[in-house]
């Protein structure tokens, strides 16, 4: 994986390539940007570029992710093979199976392919001992080395503590790459000992050219692209698992059919508690793209209402109406609603209580719902 081969992001991957021709590169740099967007793979292509240089034989391991200087840690959890104490090097061949196969893929993908979604995702301390550890060690290669850390948000503190000192004090010829969706998120004294770098939307354009390479027809490359806003993953995800998008919008029009239904009926807020229930039933990474879905429509409603059909990407999977759901979305009640449901994700990434956190906002909903245009 080369940089020049990256969908999009031109002005960054230019910067990253003259800091690799110039010889100025930071020690310790941070990758901001969303799953999808190509962050992951930049980070990737920005670490063989550094440790490869020109050797042809150097970029054949760096493109099979086996370069013994190059050295990855990521978000994992407990598994029936792994039934304590995970590690990324527990993880490293089925990590290189899932960069081969969705090198824009996002943390969720990555819980799913593991089979973890049913739990949170973390870089424990132990992980950050072994890097702190690889680092001390001289290059395989005798040039430079370098750590990519994915979804560095998800070190606990205890492991980012261990971390800061190599950071702070790095071995000659060693680099950081820490790669997150929200720099606020990174422990603070990390944050500012890094170079930042942000990977904002992908254009139009670039996923569209991009999926027609990859054999999808010119017509469905131009609506998914559409319907990603700007994010390659989210793209191919669409064009991948329909099957769970149509399992969304059914949970959605169950949702707010029964929502509308709750206002004053007690018969009916019994079944807004059965519907938390069910959602509650499944992991968290799945629940929160089920909310992530519910803010896409709520926005596509939104604009529909307002007469602006055509800047809408949503596109129904069954035979819910969006025309007649718009109706009830409009300027008095879009940004309570957009709030409660980000809230609601926020909570499920802190491990708040699902069913509790479904059900406040059901009830939420239906208020929201029911609320009259100005």
């Amino acid at each position: 994986m080369r940089l020049k081969d990256i969908v999009g992001q031109h002005s960054q991957k230019k910067a990253l390539l003259e800091s690799v021709s110039s010889g100025r590169v930071a020690h310790a740099q941070l990758f901001e940007g969303h799953d999808g967007q190509g962050v992951l793979v930049a980070a990737i292509a920005y670490a063989n570029a550094v440790v490869c240089g020109n050797n042809n034989n150097s970029f054949l391991k760096a493109a099979g992710y086996v370069h013994p200087d190059i050295h990855f840690v990521f978000p994992t959890a407990t598994t029936k093979e792994v039934a304590s104490k995970p590690s990324s090097d527990e993880f490293i061949i089925q990590w290189r199976q899932f960069l081969q196969e969705k090198p824009y893929g996002s943390l969720y993908e990555w819980s799913q392919f593991l089979g973890i979604e049913n739990k949170q995702a973390v870089i424990p301390v132990g992980d950050a001992i072994r890097t702190t550890q690889k680092v001390s060690l001289k290059s395989f290669e005798g040039g430079w080395k370098c750590v990519v850390i994915w979804h560095a948000e998800k070190l606990t503190v205890a492991a980012s503590n261990k971390l800061l000192k190599s950071i702070e004090e790095p071995p000659e010829k060693t680099l950081f790459l820490l790669v997150c969706t929200d720099e606020n998120q990174v422990l603070a004294t990390i944050r500012s000992r890094c170079q930042r770098t942000h990977f904002g939307r992908l254009s139009h354009e670039d996923i569209v050219s991009h999926l027609v390479e990859k054999g999808v027809s010119i017509e469905d490359s131009r609506s998914l692209s559409s319907q990603a806003d700007g994010n390659m993953g989210a793209a191919l995800a669409l064009f991948e698992q329909q099957d769970e998008q149509l399992l969304y919008e059914g949970w959605f029009v169950k949702w707010v059919r029964t929502a509308f239904r709750a206002k004053g009926n007690k018969a009916v807020v019994l079944e807004l508690s059965e519907w938390s229930q069910e959602l509650a039933a499944n992991g968290v990474e799945t629940q929160k793209q089920f909310l992530a879905f519910a803010i896409a429509v709520m926005r596509a409603a939104l604009l529909e209402h307002y007469g602006l059909k055509e800047l809408t990407s949503y596109r129904p999977y069954t035979d819910f109406k969006l025309s007649k759901f718009a109706a009830f979305v409009h300027g008095a009640n879009i940004i309570p609603i957009i709030n409660a449901l980000e809230k609601s994700a926020y909570y499920l990434e802190r491990n708040g209580n699902a069913q509790m956190i479904f059900t406040d906002l059901s009830f939420a909903l239906t208020r929201f719902l029911h609320k009259k245009a100005a």
